[in-house]
């Protein structure tokens, strides 16, 4: 009976290498439903151990690199679908290139996973193969995809653990793109039995899963001996999630009964015990340092003995019309409308926030590009530092998802506060896959993170990357959480940074190709 399954297997498999593009097209796509919210795990191992059956089979670097081009667009397009969910609160003027979005993201980020599967060609054995592609994918489809063109490194592999912060634990030693490292050599293992069927072969399959099993254990471990802090080291946070459609954000008509509804949530039933009250992304339409009418409006929304911490248009204005800058800012205001400090969005949201190469787009895109606001770039890794409170690292929205680049590295920051709006992209998984790029933020840095978002989901996440409590998406109302700095804890990525998961990846890919060489020369 096992000899009939392996030969019908081994059919199936000789068929589908008669369409490797489109067989790599469907990996990618399957490998999107590893992500959150739908953590479909056994998807990696699939994805990833098909992918290695496929660079196993040819040495053409032409055909190594079509396939990785065709597995990166359909990972990337159906990874960032919701992307194109942005275009539809205007779909009169914009929905027609939502279908073009989708494309574009597969077209250009499949770039990324040409690398990987190229650089494969030079593993000697199934194992240095292995090496090679997991850990190429490392530097370029994740790390290098951090900076070009300020970055967009969204849904990291290792994002697909999210859902258990025991997985997560070992981002304190090596980060987001090292736990990718380590997750796509895993569950390439079975790629052993796809190419010799025997059970020997299952055995190394099996052991895969084993590996993965270590690594809960670990976090586990990590969880049930962690330290815990008394209530009396906390500090009061109120987040506000008013669940405004998008839609209605930036309709100026009704921009007034907007901001009364954050100010009447922030009231709740009684505030007088509330350190920090935290609106989410531009709540504010109106400029808080010189608009006196709404700061006078606004300040009643502040905490009795505490402050407001809200998001806010900053205009700056030039010496002439052409100098005059926008900024997506954050302010903390005390009780009596006094902001006493701000921050500017420093990472902008490329084709969000900014256009590259805007002056050179073809006229009959101008329209389109002309909707989308030319932002100034603020500066990074700023804290704010409030008498009788530890100093706080500020971030907006986008920033989050860049992992050893949200704080500064000296003096670290015992908490952070992320504003959000993730309003644009409606049902879907980005708004989740954002929280989870938060998580492991937290986990890696080893600092609680309050997040407020205007339609979801705001949350309290510990050091350790739990969520200690969050309003669900679309969800209206507030949450009062309770924040414990003292928890905060050290750790080796949060003090070398994305040098390790480098390091990592480089030294590998050095010892793959100097053992090779070395069995050339015997």
């Amino acid at each position: 009976m096992t000899d009939k399954l392996i030969e019908i297997w081994q059919i199936v498999v000789s068929k589908l290498l008669i369409h490797r593009k489109t067989l790599a097209l469907g990996l990618g796509v399957l490998l999107a439903f590893a992500l959150p919210p739908f953590n479909q795990i056994w998807a990696l191992f699939v994805s990833f151990s098909m992918v290695m059956f496929l660079c196993c089979q040819t040495n053409s670097l032409k055909k190594l690199a079509a396939q990785g081009y065709f597995f990166g667009f359909g990972f990337f397009a159906a990874g960032f679908y919701w992307i194109g969910n942005a275009l539809l609160v205007d779909p009169v003027k914009t929905g027609w290139l939502y279908p073009i979005t989708l494309f574009l993201n597969g077209a250009f980020f499949g770039l990324f996973t040409i690398a990987p599967f190229m650089m494969s060609k030079l593993g000697k054995n199934t194992v240095s193969k292995i090496i090679l592609f997991a850990a190429t994918w490392c530097l370029v489809a994740e790390w290098l995809r951090s900076f070009i063109l300020t970055g967009f490194p969204w849904n990291p592999i290792s994002s697909a653990v999210s859902f258990s912060p025991a997985m997560l634990q070992t981002l304190t030693i090596w980060g987001t793109y090292g736990l990718s490292l380590v997750l796509i050599i895993l569950a390439s293992w079975p790629v052993f039995w796809i190419l010799n069927p025997s059970k020997k072969t299952a055995f190394i399959a099996v052991l895969s899963f084993v590996a993965i099993d270590l690594l809960w254990e670990y976090g586990l471990y990590v969880l049930v001996n962690r330290p815990h802090v008394q209530d009396g080291n906390s500090i009061m946070v109120r987040l506000v999630q008013p669940s405004i459609p998008q839609a209605m954000k930036w309709n100026r008509e009704i921009a007034e009964q907007n901001l009364a509804k954050y100010i009447e949530l922030s009231k709740g039933s009684d505030n007088h015990y509330i350190d920090f009250t935290v609106w989410g992304e531009t709540a504010s339409p109106f400029d808080l340092t010189f608009d006196t009418a709404h700061v006078a409006k606004i300040k009643k929304a502040v905490p009795k003995n505490g402050y407001l911490v809200t998001g806010f248009l900053r205009h700056e204005i030039g010496n002439t019309p052409e100098e005059d800058a926008l900024y997506n800012s954050l302010a903390v205001m005390t009780k009596q409308g006094l902001v006493l400090d701000t921050y500017d969005k420093s990472h902008l949201v490329p084709f969000g926030e900014y256009i590259p190469f805007r002056q050179y787009l073809p006229s009959w895109l101008q329209p389109v590009a002309n909707s989308v606001g030319q932002f100034g770039k603020g500066i990074q890794y700023q804290t704010i530092n409030l008498v009788d409170y530890p100093e706080f690292a500020p971030l907006i929205c986008y920033e989050i998802i860049f992992s050893g680049q949200v704080i500064r590295k000296e003096n670290k920051p015992k908490w952070m506060i992320v504003l959000t709006n993730d309003g644009w992209y409606g049902n879907s998984a980005g708004p989740y896959q954002h929280l989870a790029a938060a998580q492991m933020r937290a986990v890696e840095e080893g600092i609680s993170i309050v997040r407020s978002a205007n339609s979801g989901i705001s949350a309290l996440i510990s050091p350790y990357g739990i969520i200690k409590t969050k309003l669900d998406l679309n969800e209206e109302g507030y949450i009062d959480v309770a924040v414990k700095p003292d928890t905060a804890r050290q750790t080796l990525f949060g003090k070398y940074g994305n040098i390790i998961p480098v390091f990592m990846s480089l030294a590998l890919i050095l010892l793959v190709l100097l053992f090779s060489v070395r069995q050339h020369k015997n």
